[in-house]
């Protein structure tokens, strides 16, 4: 894959902001206020970036064409890059616990806890 097509891809993540990546966003912004503030709105989008990329890739459903892939997977990598820069251990751990679930459900075929409640689970200091 050449470095241009690498950067258009980037490029259009811009445009998931507008398509629900905001609103998720602001959604998790609450469930992160006990952490440090400076931690906080890497937390609440990795999280909102979780959620898009899963949705982009179609978890559950039919296989996502390759550019939704692809841009699940930046969604995906760039949460994970947030999450090792901002998370404790024991919050990598709970969003690693409720991909794995999620992925688990999905692969089964039946319906589990929707993704946002898993992730805002995540957040939660007894988990």
């Amino acid at each position: 894959m050449s470095v241009q097509v690498i950067d258009r891809e980037l490029e259009r993540l811009e445009g998931l902001w507008a398509d629900g990546l905001s609103d998720a966003y602001r959604s998790y912004l609450g469930a992160v206020e006990t952490f440090d503030a400076e931690a906080q709105p890497k937390l609440a989008l990795a999280a909102a970036l979780i959620e898009v990329g899963l949705r982009l890739q179609g978890l559950g459903g039919p296989a996502a064409p390759p550019a939704a892939l692809l841009m699940g997977d930046l969604c995906l990598a760039r949460a994970s890059r947030l999450l090792a820069d901002a998370a404790s251990q024991r919050v990598q751990v709970a969003f690693a616990t409720a991909i794995g679930d999620m992925a688990s459900s999905a692969a089964s075929g039946t319906l589990g806890r929707p993704v946002r409640e898993l992730l805002l689970n995540a957040f939660e200091p007894s988990r």
